[in-house]
């Protein structure tokens, strides 16, 4: 790659998941499909919201953003991927890389977020269902959702300008598939004491935030749910919080090994748990919300009736 005054290089190499020319065939065949998959899968629980009045309720107004969401966090990184993959290059320019970083930052971000908002939403439902419908109503459902917008984005904008002001040498190849901050930062010839920082305490408190009121409102969820004098109702309570539960330990325990270390730790066997929370997550969302909803199962039957009439 050609040199540049002020980063050193003009851009990056990606080398994918594998070095093995067979395995990234299979790779990327897997990828495009489950690619295809999470836009359809996540696009129909959409749509099934918007046209059923029935799940205009906050948790339905949640998922549909976290379905939006799912959508741009697999479109930030596959599509380059498979894009490198057809033209036969491996190379990412500086902004391309520098855009990636910001809106993987952002949209990692608002998944946790929108996670502890809906976990915050079946607290109130569970604990508190006399004043549910008082609490969170509309303008409180529209206020966290756009208060978590700002939030990431600014912090998203923080990590990358840090990220800009740093050199970058002539090594310019990442053991990864898209521009994943950690392995970028270990290419870096400047001091990254700043960035690394800036992780630990400011990347740590988006972390910790939404993870501490996810478990905050579980435990409250948990000790009332215990009250109840029945079995039946001790399942009914916890049925409508299992989804949510799946998702919540799919998505957190990937981070949690990847992202709650120094950058120099950093390997290539973490790939693994990236491809978890950037692929994985999204393409099975839809399927765990859909599936064990009965709700949603009825929308999605008269979404399906609806386009065969």
């Amino acid at each position: 790659m050609g040199r540049d005054n002020q980063t050193g290089v003009t851009g990056f190499l990606l080398l994918g998941l594998s070095g093995q020319s067979e395995q990234e065939e299979l790779l990327l065949g897997l990828f495009l499909w489950m690619y295809l998959v999470t836009i359809m899968g996540n696009f129909l629980i959409i749509l099934a919201i918007s046209c059923d009045s029935h799940l205009h309720t906050p948790m339905y107004f949640f998922l549909a953003n976290l379905s939006c969401v799912d959508i741009c966090f697999s479109s930030v990184t596959i599509p380059k991927m498979l894009v490198n993959h057809i033209s036969g290059s491996k190379s990412i320019s500086y902004v391309e890389c520098m855009t990636q970083i910001y809106f993987f930052i952002t949209f990692i971000n608002m998944d946790g977020f929108l996670l502890s908002v809906m976990a915050y939403d079946r607290y109130t439902a569970i604990c508190r269902p006399l004043h549910y419908t008082v609490i969170m109503r509309p303008k409180l459902c529209v206020l966290l959702v756009a208060a978590s917008w700002v939030i990431t984005n600014l912090h998203a904008l923080l990590h990358t300008l840090l990220m800009v002001r740093l050199t970058f040498c002539s090594h310019n190849a990442v053991h990864h598939f898209f521009c994943d901050p950690y392995p970028i930062l270990k290419l870096s010839c400047s001091d990254t004491f700043i960035n690394d920082l800036m992780v630990f305490t400011v990347g740590g408190l988006m972390f910790l935030t939404p993870f501490t009121c996810i478990i905050v409102s579980y435990a409250y969820i948990f000790s009332n749910v215990l009250k109840l004098p029945s079995a039946r109702g001790i399942r009914k309570a916890l049925s409508t919080c299992g989804s949510h539960l799946t998702v919540v330990s799919l998505f957190y325990g990937a981070i949690l090994g990847v992202y709650m270390r120094p950058s120099s730790s950093y390997s290539v066997q973490d790939t693994v748990a990236t491809v978890i929370f950037t692929v994985v997550t999204p393409l099975v969302n839809p399927f765990i919300y859909s599936l064990r909803n009965r709700d949603m199962k009825g929308a999605l039957r008269k979404l399906t009736v609806r386009f065969q009439n």
